[in-house]
Order: C-alpha cells, then sequence, then structure tokens
C-alpha cells in the first residue's frame, strides 16, 4: 500500500468509508424489529412454493445473483446451515438479475450445494432487475446496498437479524434457541446507521481536501476527536498517509498496535504488511520494522499461530528485522497452515520459505 501516490490513497480511504456507509444505509426504513414484507416473487425455481410467513415458524430471506461472486461462495455455506437447521425455512431470492433467464441454468448447475429453496424476484414488465418487487420492499427498504444479505425472521413475523449471510450462523442460532435480544439487535443497527451518517459527512470532506496530505489528515483526527470509535476504521488510512514521515508514523503505529487493534489481528496483519511487504520499492526505516514485527506478533498470538497470511507476514517482518531463524519457524507455519486454503498456491509463500533456508544455510 506504500506504494500508491497521494491520490490513490485518498481513492482507497474514500472507498473504505463508502464500504462502510453501505453496512447500513442512513436512510433505510426497514429494520430490525419491524414486521417481514410480503413474499411477491415471480416464481419458486426450487423447492416447495412458500406463499407467506407462518406464525410459530423460523425463516431465513437471503437475496442473491448469478453474476454476484461473492454469493456463489456463500451458497453453500448456507445450504450447510439449512442442514443444520432443519426447522427454519431458508429461500433464497435472485435480485438485480438483469438476465433472470440465467437463474434456472445457475440453480440447476448448483445442485445439491444449493440445497434450499429458491425464487426469482417479481420484476414487472418492462422494468429492470432493480425495479423488483422484492428488491424494493427488502433490500431497498432495509437500506442493504450489496448483496449476499440475509434477513431472520422469527416466529411472530418480525425481522430479527440483517447481514451478510456468511455471519449469520450466530444470530440464527440464537432465535433458534429463543435467547436473541431483538430490541438489542435493533439498537445495534441504529447505531451503525448513526455511524453511516458520519461517515458519509466524512467522505464528502475528504473529496473536497482534493489530495493534500495535511488537511486529509487534519480531517482524520478532528473526526476521531468527535468520536473516538471512528478510529477504528480511519486508523489504518491515517497510518499510511503519514508514510514519509518515519517518525509520526512509528508513533502512530505504536499507538494503534498497543491500543486501537490489539484485538484485531486482520488490522494488525495489514499495518504490519504495509511495512515489510517485499515488493516495496525501498527497505522501510528500522523503527517502523519495528512497529511490524510488534504487530505481526500479536497478531500470529491472537490467531493461536494458526493463520497462514498472517504467519507469512510474521516471517517478513523477522526477515526485515534480521532474526532469520524466527522468519524461518514462521515461514513454515505459513506454508503448512496454507494447506486446503486459498494460500495454498501461492507461489510467493513457498518462495519466501525458500529464501529463509538459504539464508540459515538450510
Amino acid at each position: 500500500m506504500l506504494r500508491r501516490n497521494r491520490g490513490l490513497l485518498v481513492a482507497a480511504l474514500l472507498t473504505c468509508l463508502a464500504g462502510q456507509a453501505a453496512i447500513a444505509d442512513p436512510d433505510g426504513k426497514l429494520t430490525i424489529g419491524d414486521n417481514a414484507p410480503m413474499l411477491n416473487v415471480k416464481e419458486f425455481v426450487k423447492g416447495a412454493p412458500v406463499t407467506g410467513f407462518e406464525k410459530g415458524k423460523l425463516y431465513v430471506v437471503e437475496f442473491w445473483a448469478t453474476w454476484c461472486g461473492p454469493c456463489k461462495t456463500s451458497i453453500p455455506h448456507l445450504t450447510e446451515m439449512q442442514k443444520k437447521n432443519p426447522q427454519v425455512k431458508f429461500i433464497g431470492v435472485s435480485v438485480w438479475e438483469q438476465n433472470q433467464t440465467a437463474v434456472k441454468p445457475f440453480v440447476k448447475e448448483m445442485g445439491d450445494k444449493m440445497a434450499y429453496c429458491v425464487a426469482m424476484d417479481n420484476v414487472p414488465p418492462g422494468k429492470t432487475g432493480n425495479d423488483g418487487v422484492m428488491a424494493k420492499t427488502w433490500m431497498q427498504a432495509a437500506g442493504q446496498n450489496g448483496i449476499p444479505a440475509a434477513f431472520i425472521v422469527n416466529k411472530e413475523s418480525r425481522i430479527a437479524w440483517i447481514g451478510h449471510p456468511m455471519q449469520m450462523e450466530e444470530p440464527l442460532g440464537k432465535v433458534v434457541a429463543g435467547t436473541w435480544d431483538i430490541n438489542s439487535a435493533r439498537s445495534d443497527i441504529e447505531k451503525q446507521q448513526a455511524q453511516a451518517h458520519k461517515m458519509m459527512a466524512l467522505s464528502q470532506k475528504l473529496q473536497k481536501a482534493s489530495g493534500d496530505p495535511k488537511q486529509i489528515i487534519a480531517i482524520i483526527d478532528q473526526a476521531i476527536a468527535d468520536d473516538p470509535s471512528l478510529e477504528a476504521q480511519l486508523g489504518i488510512p491515517k497510518f499510511n498517509m503519514l508514510a514519509k514521515d518515519p517518525e509520526q508514523a512509528t508513533a502512530y503505529g505504536n499507538h494503534l498496535v498497543e491500543k486501537t487493534y490489539k484485538d484485531d489481528p486482520m488490522a494488525l496483519n495489514q499495518i504490519s504488511w504495509t511495512i515489510v511487504d517485499p515488493a516495496r520499492p525501498a527497505k522501510a526505516d528500522t523503527k517502523l520494522i519495528a512497529v511490524a514485527l510488534k504487530a505481526a506478533k500479536r497478531a500470529d498470538v491472537l490467531s493461536k499461530g494458526k493463520d497462514p497470511a498472517i504467519a507469512d507476514t510474521l516471517g517478513c517482518a523477522y526477515f526485515a528485522s534480521g532474526d532469520v531463524a524466527n522468519a524461518l519457524e514462521a515461514q513454515e507455519r505459513a506454508v503448512k497452515y496454507a494447506k486446503g486454503t486459498q494460500f495454498e498456491k501461492d507461489p510467493d509463500i513457498a518462495k519466501r520459505l525458500e529464501e529463509y533456508r538459504k539464508a540459515a544455510g538450510k
């Protein structure tokens, strides 16, 4: 990330803020605790048709599309959850399709990987997929700007939870067990919406800053001063903006590692990798490398030493600091735990292992 110029860093920051705001559109009217809207679909292409929500029964309504990569990733997970929760009726509704004729072949090809009810949105004649009834009464009404998105409907036919299906297992388990606090969940999403308002306002200020690093940092600092919780989203972008000043970057980096992200392994890993990425055009300042090593060590502890990406970063941090023996140990773990994951075929992880072995004389 340090190889990006200032303009690209600003663009990345604005993209980050937009992503945070998309969690819950502040103008969404449908929320947790409300009565679930009607099921108004064109047709069911798999499973028995569901015409409405029966009192005393639980449902999951999940929105997806044939063109959506993350949706394809979440489909097997939904199937697994349906198997684990046979008392819950899962309904996958295809939305925002510009070509609904692609839905049936897609579902047929998925076969047993998509083992739950599937329906197509009811798109009025002459309209586009964005105008579907379900897209408007569920997704748009709830301020959900991205898919996949899931809604849990409880036994009173009220919306109990809204979010990404990959994060649904815990809340669904509590809804099934009858221990889910719907009022607390509503309060949480209202807080997200309030934060989305702040993020949108901050994004507008940053756009007006015209890429001026000092002005951007000042805007970020003021936002964090007004609401300290925002540092979780703004800390890394600010750290990157300080990259050309090793002293300031080191001081702020230590603050992030020791306080803001001390229990966030992914954020710690990102900070460390920013500093020790082998693709950097020049080696980082030694003080920054110390920050990277501290961050990677903490991330490795939090992940119990079993995350291949974090172990890989830790190996790079040790190697950059001159500790070849520990770099080799971390990299061996990275290769070990990469098996069976998306990192198994990453040539750079294996390449670094060989590099560290040679440096260690093995």
